[in-house]
């Protein structure tokens, strides 16, 4: 998500214990996994994106290992499931292997050997998935309408009602800001823009995995850094007396200036011993790894950052198939 997801290994973190009804995937099986799955999106896939005006995304990202996975693989495959989108955070990609860039490998291996199909799981990759550029990935317009048009896509794509979307680290907020849409500002891209109406219909199950919902602690000393800043990064606010905080970022108020909207179930998991968002995830008196007004939580104390999307994809699927915490 930060500055310091350099220096943060899943293989060195470590794994909250489970008993046989409730098996995590390994992370130290990441790479059997990661060669395992088909490398970017079905061919069908990408033949549809390209006839509905989608091309333009390059959503399948094939230059680059990992860069996405899903899709049918002929107009006879159905889809029985609720479509999952999965959103990686800051730096990383759709899955892989390397230390940092896991993504979502143990999540698609658990889904796809729990009753999912191909045609039933997607992630894309939004940014240049490149570690040296963390500091430099922000809220900004670009990202999030490319996550806004992908769960777009997958719905009409799919034919389903409905989608789940599971994302990690900055990409829950940016996941959120996608479904929620209406109004903002990114002087990089163009200044103010208009995302249109929210998508809280279109998305059953949100489940948002180490978010930053009201900012980064460590961002206080950072705000000159573009993933820190006070517009659309991950500034905290400062502490005023007698107010409490003031001064969370324009990107951050908004998105917490109402509840509810990222879907019909929502949840958070999330782990006090995270490394990247430090502090036992509390930022001035509030957890900010929990999804303002979510319907329910997984919490664990030893899974480090990416061990809380790595090693949980058990309780991923129980939230967006059973909309059950446990």
């Amino acid at each position: 998500m930060l500055l310091a997801l350099n220096a943060c290994s899943p293989s060195n973190e470590k794994v909250e214990p489970a008993n046989k009804a409730k098996p995590l995937p390994i992370a130290s099986s990441v790479s059997q996994q990661a060669a395992s799955l088909q490398n970017g999106l079905t061919s069908h896939f990408r033949q549809w994106l390209n006839s509905n005006g989608y091309g333009s995304y390059d959503f399948a990202r094939l230059g680059l290992t990992g860069g996405s996975y899903g899709g049918k693989q002929s107009n006879s495959d159905a889809v029985n499931n609720e479509p999952v989108i999965f959103i990686h955070g800051n730096s990383d990609k759709a899955f892989g292997s390397a230390s940092g860039q896991t993504g979502w490998t143990s999540s698609i291996s658990y889904f796809l050997q729990n009753g999912y199909k191909q045609s039933e799981v997607y992630a894309i990759t939004w940014g240049p998935a490149s570690a040296s550029l963390a500091a430099q990935q922000y809220h900004s317009k670009p990202y999030i309408e490319r996550i806004r048009a992908f769960i777009q896509a997958v719905k009409a794509y799919t034919g389903k009602n409905k989608v789940d979307v599971v994302a990690h680290s900055m990409g829950v907020t940016l996941c959120r800001k996608a479904i929620k849409g209406g109004s903002g500002s990114d002087l990089l891209n163009g200044g103010s823009y208009n995302l249109g109406g929210s998508l809280t219909n279109s998305v059953d199950t949100f489940v948002g995995i180490a978010g930053a919902n009201w900012g980064l602690t460590n961002c206080i000393s950072l705000a000159a850094t573009p993933t820190c800043g006070s517009t659309n990064g991950f500034y905290p606010g400062a502490y005023a007396t007698f107010f409490g905080p003031v001064g969370l970022s324009n990107i951050l108020s908004d998105l917490n200036s109402s509840s509810g909207y990222e879907g019909r179930y929502v949840y958070s998991i999330w782990s006090s011993a995270d490394q990247v968002v430090g502090y036992g995830c509390i930022v001035w008196g509030r957890n900010t790894c929990k999804v303002p007004g979510q319907d329910g939580q997984k919490s664990f104390s030893t899974l480090g950052h990416f061990g809380a999307k790595d090693n949980t994809a058990y309780y991923q699927l129980r939230m967006v198939k059973h909309h059950r915490t446990n």
